[in-house]
């Protein structure tokens, strides 16, 4: 009976979101999304590429040189119903240390930023590139994480401390590049 309980204890990850929503943006939204400069960017959910449960989030975007988007979701956003599955405030930070969650690649070789909204407000970022085909798990430890230099809001502390509890992830496109990622299965990664 101990080594089932052992064998458990060591898979206590936490899901964070699953994606199983239904996208909508603006105000009342679940997903905090837009772009702008000329760039382009749809979210929504499908269920014929899914890594686990019903659907995943499908992004399709166009990035061009001098255009941004973001993809986010969490507290704090301008979605108001962006949330996770836990309240931030709710997570015991300290067990965990990292995001991870599963992207589906075409090997297209795009780069997306992945940014961390922390306590302060200020942004995190950690680049991935799609240079796989079909689901692959990405884990960006917080450690490698680093204060975004190009940008940060206006009420952000500034302070280059990552302090919990983090308020949201996002997702960025970066040009130039066009096309599709889908996303499923945010996790914290237990110590």
């Amino acid at each position: 009976m101990s080594a089932v309980v052992f064998c458990f204890a060591q898979e206590n990850n936490l899901l964070i979101d699953d994606f199983e929503i239904v996208v909508s943006g603006a105000p009342e939204g679940t997903v905090d999304y837009g772009s702008g400069a000329g760039s382009s960017v749809e979210v929504t959910t499908v269920s014929g590429i899914k890594y686990s449960g019903a659907k995943a989030l499908k992004i399709t975007f166009d990035a061009v040189p001098g255009g941004y988007m973001w993809i986010a979701r969490g507290s704090g956003t301008d979605a108001k119903n962006a949330f996770w599955q836990v309240k931030p405030e709710d997570i015991k930070w300290a067990d965990y240390k990292a995001l991870s969650f599963y992207v589906y690649g075409s090997d297209s070789k795009a780069r997306i930023a992945v940014d961390i909204k922390d306590k302060g407000r200020e942004m995190w970022r950690y680049f991935i590139e799609d240079n796989f085909r079909g689901w692959k798990q990405i884990i960006c430890n917080f450690s490698d994480f680093f204060v975004r230099g190009d940008w940060q809001p206006q009420n952000a502390e500034k302070d280059a401390l990552l302090t919990f509890p983090l308020k949201s992830f996002q997702f960025e496109p970066l040009a130039e590049a066009k096309g599709t990622i889908y996303i499923d299965k945010a996790e914290l990664i237990r110590k």
